[in-house]
């Protein structure tokens, strides 16, 4: 299986499967003599980390993560940074009943077909177990980007329950184990969940990031578009079916004088009036907020009895047992802030490389 690999000069490889002894990715590119430790990425794989909360499965793993290389008395040192979670909560014993038929929804059919063989434990390589990865490379991504970048994720809908946005506050993001910034939104979620949740079923959700104090000029015409870039990246995430940067998908019902962001002078600098493009123009950043959001399917695993088939060719009901989130989209939140610290890594050291500075 190829293709396990993402970014040109700030390139991340991951690794494992989602009930194999461990998980693990190596980070490449990474400039030398930057701060890095331990300490430095476990608190957002914490932010990740499954069993949480009732709205989250109930997989119990620490997440502790080990940098293996890369770097020398606290510092990295240019080389290739390799880091290593154990596996330590699996049950293959809950996909006992599934190995022998394809889960709707799931990549099993998928990966079936193209390699001839998959692994069913949990979805083996298709599983968001692999996304651990990625927020420990997103973190190394941020100490690469620097503190004047800062990079926040939040749950704006789940179901058909939207949070009002003249209620966001982002403080109240890490207060509540939805990623929510309107308290307001926080029960009418947690009712609505439980009820799917024990009905056996899964519900989708959106998610939006957003990086403040990202330097204009990030990204290339063409074919190196710094918002083509992102939206593959998010793509990338387990479940997701649709991305959106600024405005987005809204910008079809725009007449074109409500979607130009205006310009003015202000204090000798031009500066926009408003970010309906989401802080990227031309697949070059702008220098305002970089606004992206992404669309979570629903959870495919679930109780609930689903038409498929098995192996051999049999019709049959498929009822996926084991630990889920009833919503995946609540912990892809710290996957997403993690793809886009890594983007932004990338073409920070690629415009380097291009125009000789940072």
């Amino acid at each position: 299986m190829s293709y396990n690999t993402f970014g040109h000069m700030f390139r991340v490889t991951t690794w494992g499967e989602s009930h194999g002894p461990a998980i693990g990715c190596v980070v490449d590119g990474c400039p030398p003599r930057l701060a890095l430790s331990e300490e430095d990425i476990q608190p957002f794989l914490d932010r990740r980390r499954p069993g949480q909360s009732s709205f989250t499965t109930q997989r119990r793993e620490p997440d502790e993560v080990r940098i293996c290389s890369g770097v020398f008395e606290g510092l990295s040192t240019g080389t290739p940074i390799s880091l290593v979670i154990e596996n330590t909560d699996q049950r293959s014993k809950d996909y006992g009943e599934i190995a022998q038929t394809f889960r709707p929804g799931h990549a099993d059919l998928a990966y079936q077909t193209k390699y001839g063989i998959r692994d069913y434990r949990g979805g083996g390589r298709s599983s968001a177990r692999e996304t651990a990865m990625r927020v420990a490379a997103g973190a190394i991504a941020r100490r690469v980007l620097g503190d004047g970048v800062k990079i926040r994720g939040a749950l704006v809908q789940i179901g058909q329950h939207e949070v009002d946005r003249s209620r966001w506050d982002w403080s109240e993001v890490e207060r509540n184990p939805f990623f929510a910034p309107d308290p307001g939104i926080v029960p009418i979620w947690e009712e609505y969940l439980s009820g799917i949740r024990k009905a056996g079923s899964s519900v989708g959700a959106v998610v939006e990031i957003v990086a403040e104090g990202v330097q204009p000029g990030l990204g290339a015409p063409i074919y190196g578009k710094l918002d083509a870039d992102l939206a593959a990246a998010l793509m990338s995430i387990n479940a997701v079916k649709a991305v959106e940067i600024g405005d987005g998908f809204a910008t079809a019902a725009y007449t074109g004088p409500e979607n130009a962001d205006a310009l003015r002078m202000q204090d000798g600098h031009p500066v926009f009036e408003t970010n309906h493009a989401g802080g990227i123009l031309g697949g070059i950043s702008t220098g305002q907020p970089i606004v992206a959001r992404f669309a979570v399917k629903p959870t495919s695993s679930m109780l609930i009895p689903v038409p498929s088939v098995s192996l051999s060719g049999e019709e049959v009901q498929v009822v996926t047992k084991g630990r889920h989130d009833p919503c995946v989209g609540i912990r892809a939140v710290p996957v997403g802030e993690a793809m886009l610290a890594c983007v932004l890594a990338d073409h920070l050291l690629r415009h380097r490389g291009q125009v000789g500075s940072l």
